[in-house]
């Protein structure tokens, strides 16, 4: 077995209104101080009606993960009720989760297992609904979530077609008709480093841009290897990162957090991609069908060219960043490590003033459902989602895709019904062969 067929298994996770909570000075802070002084802020926790009542969808490393996050954003923190297609994951979060304390022992009439899992940990009492499934699951879970009124947190992307974007935009407006507090799991908009980055680039510290790069360059990631009695859809489901109706391959799933910060600081989406990429690497049909490395130039309407760069391949260099070029400088971001600016306004953002990403997006979340001031991500989370996608449908056909075409695209990945039984693997993309939908 080589080092890329070798397993691990998986880790845990990895806009104008955060300019205002910057403002404020509460984004300088970190997590565990603003947890500390969280009864002196507005909305402060009081005993019974503010009681965050948690309920998670999608048990694994993320989501469990994002519970603990949650219970160390703030008190009052309650969770509720699980669910989970697989009984197996479910239980060893519920054993994990149960160190937390009595507030995160769930009963067993509370555990959920199934499809439906999903319908019924909504139909509890949970009014902060966790969704850290698979995204291809994401536009049915967020619409069932916010038809029930329920505040949520959901996992990036939102999406792994033009199809689900298109409902998680209908579902932003439907949230935001009835004040839902709604934050995606894009960290980095919660980040101070970012934040005080972001905020000089669009102060005009590096004047105009002209231009962008980003890129999420590693190694490869788990894989658990068939077993004898798994069918085809729990051999997919266990694996869901190499098959695009689960994941949207990786520069979806993944390299949408640095997508997503280039969107953020141009303050818009690009009108155009022209992408390529391959599978030379993950060859072996263990890893699906997605590719392992992506490259798309994406064009904005300004003119402003982003060099996208994503790969996940053993013994190859590096790089998780994203660079901002302008007129009188550049800015330069890697989470947590550095944040600086070139040019007449240098500047470096002092790495032990960066806050926990991770825990601040729940306690901005639990302090917009506080304080009654409603917060909703779904539509920057939506775009960049599409994004990504614009950028691997181009890269799958060797066409060139604009935006209209990747949101009002016909294609829906996800199966009509989900058995447990035969699921034959879509063949590998091949540019000039694989047609755009």
């Amino acid at each position: 077995m080589t080092k890329q067929q070798k397993t691990r298994p998986p880790k845990d996770g990895a806009s104008s209104s955060r300019r205002d909570f910057l403002k404020t000075g509460a984004a300088a802070a970190v997590g565990t101080t603003l947890v500390a002084n969280w009864a002196s802020l507005p909305g402060a926790y009081a005993a019974g009606s503010d009681m965050i009542k948690i309920g998670l969808i999608g048990c694994g490393g993320r989501g469990t993960g994002a519970v603990k996050d949650a219970f160390k954003a703030a008190p009052g923190v309650k969770l509720v009720a699980m669910g989970d297609v697989f009984k197996d994951r479910l239980e060893k979060s519920r054993n994990e989760l149960k160190a937390l304390g009595k507030e995160a022992e769930v009963p067993d009439d509370r555990c959920f297992v199934g499809f439906d899992a999903y319908e019924k940990v909504i139909a509890t009492d949970a009014n902060y609904i966790i969704l850290a499934t698979p995204p291809g699951f994401r536009p049915l879970h967020l619409k069932a979530a916010v038809a029930a009124g329920k505040h949520i947190f959901t996992e990036k992307p939102v999406a792994v077609d033009g199809s689900g974007v298109r409902t998680v935009l209908a579902l932003y407006d439907e949230a935001k008709a009835k004040a839902l507090c709604i934050v995606a799991g894009t960290q980095r908009r919660h980040q101070t480093g970012y934040l005080e980055t972001i905020k000089r680039i669009q102060d005009g510290q590096i004047g105009q841009i002209v231009a962008a790069r980003c890129y999420w360059n590693q190694g490869g990631l788990w894989m658990y290897p068939r077993q004898p009695n798994w069918t085809d859809l729990e051999w997919q489901l266990r694996n869901w990162l190499y098959f695009t109706w689960l994941s949207g391959d990786h520069i979806v799933e993944q390299h949408v957090h640095n997508i997503d910060v280039v969107n953020w600081a141009l303050g818009a989406h690009p009108v155009r991609a022209l992408g390529m990429g391959g599978r030379q690497a993950r060859t072996d049909p263990a890893y699906g069908h997605v590719y392992d490395h992506f490259a798309v130039d994406y064009e904005y309407e300004n003119g402003v060219h982003l060099l996208s760069m994503c790969r996940q391949i053993e013994n190859t260099d590096k790089n998780v960043s994203e660079a901002i070029v302008g007129s009188k400088g550049e800015a330069i971001m890697i989470a947590s490590t550095r944040y600086a600016i070139t040019g007449p306004n240098s500047w470096r953002f002092p790495r032990d003033r960066d806050n926990a990403p991770y825990v601040q997006e729940h306690i901005d979340l639990i302090n917009a459902i506080r304080s009654g001031k409603p917060v909703n991500e779904l539509k920057n989370v939506a775009e960049s989602t599409l994004t990504a996608i614009m950028g691997r449908m181009s890269a799958y056909t060797g066409r060139e895709v604009t935006w209209e075409q990747a949101l009002n695209s016909k294609e829906n990945l996800m199966p009509e019904k989900l058995v447990w039984g035969p699921m034959p693997v879509p063949p590998v993309p091949i540019p000039g062969q694989t047609q755009l939908v």
